[in-house]
């Protein structure tokens, strides 16, 4: 239940900025979408440094040795600082590339490089803010990224407000508040990892073998992001095909997706960091206990959460925009992707239990066959110009091609090792 708050609490902060940002119009809306895009791919490719951080961490618990769960944290705080850095340069130097490269009309056009340059400040921090959390859920606290996640959403929802209507900033105003929660959140991580590292008598220094052994368990995981990322940017350079309000609905629709997302990753994220656990203590009959009681769980979830969307459908849109043309999209979207959340919550289940038992390689090779399964069925929707279309194709095509490859996986249990294993996470296959 607190990983549950704290990863709705960060799709909040988009859903946040698309219904302040949609009161500006259709073109703000439709440059936030593209921007949005471009900024979680950077974050979606690198979430490794939490995915790979988790089991990690869980294992070297498990297996009785706190300090050196704590070292590998602080290793990947590190990397992830360094990784920032670098995306903080490149972003400033390819914002405008980056949105040129989507077929938007000039006024979104300019709308997301000024959402884009400002947003790409905060990189460094968000991704300290990815690694501290993966730490911290390896070591069983899901409770204090709830509490940081919690305040981080309510500054920037207050700085939003502030910046976008009271300083009358539009659209840069809502990158700029984001940016300062953000680094507010990544002070209070840094403050609680160096408390725990002094509590454990644990250098603060970077190690670089244990850097190195972050940047190398995360190797397969990036392809395996990459895969999910382009099937993203894919979904989003077909919307943009479809008019600004077309684009414009999309993104109220992705913004809603994430949301529910979030929420059923908190049975992924829990099932990281228990599998982790049991696998480091040798309990493999715990990991088979999780497991089945994930599945069970995510499929509850999946399915409550579609009824939920399918009962708002008609009422959702007015709270994200203002325009007309927009609003009349909207409902459509939603029932669309009422109708594929409960596939969603058993992927997503799915994914976090091989995450947990390292299953990297596996999940990298398997990213790719789905988005070659995705790519026609893309095909056909950008054909037939409807967003609906588009949505079925995403929401049912894409997400059932995870279900098979994943399900195929799992229930099998060719992943559970016969002995217990103390590898990093993401070198098992």
């Amino acid at each position: 239940m607190p990983a549950l708050g704290a990863l709705v609490a960060e799709p909040l902060f988009l859903l946040t900025d698309t219904a302040l940002v949609g009161h500006l119009g259709a073109a703000p809306l439709a440059g936030l979408g593209v921007a949005s895009v471009v900024l979680q791919t950077a974050l979606g490719l690198l979430i490794f440094l939490a995915y790979a951080t988790t089991p990690a961490v869980a294992r070297r618990l498990g297996a009785g040795d706190r300090a050196g769960a704590i070292r590998a944290g602080v290793d990947g705080l590190w990397f992830a600082l360094g990784v920032g850095a670098v995306l903080l340069v490149a972003g400033l130097l390819t914002a405008r590339p980056l949105v040129d490269a989507f077929d938007i009309d000039t006024a979104a056009r300019a709308e997301a490089v000024t959402y884009l340059s400002i947003s790409v400040l905060g990189l460094p921090f968000m991704l300290l803010v990815v690694a501290a959390t993966g730490l911290l859920r390896g070591l069983q606290d899901t409770r204090t990224p709830l509490v940081v996640a919690t305040a981080g959403f309510a500054v920037n929802a207050g700085l939003n407000a502030l910046l976008i209507y009271g300083f009358r900033w539009g659209i840069a105003g809502s990158a700029a508040g984001t940016v300062l929660a953000q680094l507010g959140m990544a002070a209070v991580y840094s403050a609680i990892a160096a408390r725990a590292a002094r509590r454990e008598r644990v250098s603060l220094r970077p190690g670089l073998d244990g850097v190195g052994r972050t940047a190398s368990a995360g190797g397969w995981l990036l392809i395996r992001n990459a895969s999910l990322r382009l099937a993203m940017l894919a979904t989003v350079s077909v919307a943009a095909r479809l008019g600004v309000h077309g684009l414009a609905a999309v993104q109220v629709a992705l913004s809603l997706f994430s949301t529910m997302a979030f929420a059923l990753d908190a049975l992924a994220i829990a099932g990281q960091a228990m599998i982790g656990h049991a696998l480091g203590s040798g309990d493999t009959g715990r990991v088979r206990a999780v497991t089945r009681r994930l599945i069970g769980w995510g499929s509850v979830g999946g399915a409550g959460l579609g009824i939920l969307l399918a009962a708002l459908a008609g009422v959702l849109a007015p709270v994200f925009t203002g325009d007309p043309r927009v609003q009349a999209i909207v409902p459509g979207l939603v029932l669309a992707m009422a109708a594929g959340i409960p596939l969603a919550g058993f992927v997503f289940v799915l994914d976090g239990v091989l995450l947990g038992a390292g299953d990297a390689r596996y999940l990298a090779w398997t990213g790719v066959v789905d988005v070659a399964v995705y790519l026609p069925l893309l095909a056909w929707a950008a054909a037939s110009g409807s967003p609906v279309a588009l949505w079925f194709a995403f929401g049912l095509g894409y997400i059932g091609a995870r279900a098979v490859t994943l399900g195929l996986r799992t229930l099998r249990w060719r992943w559970l090792p016969a002995t217990p294993s103390s590898a990093p996470a993401g070198t098992r296959s």
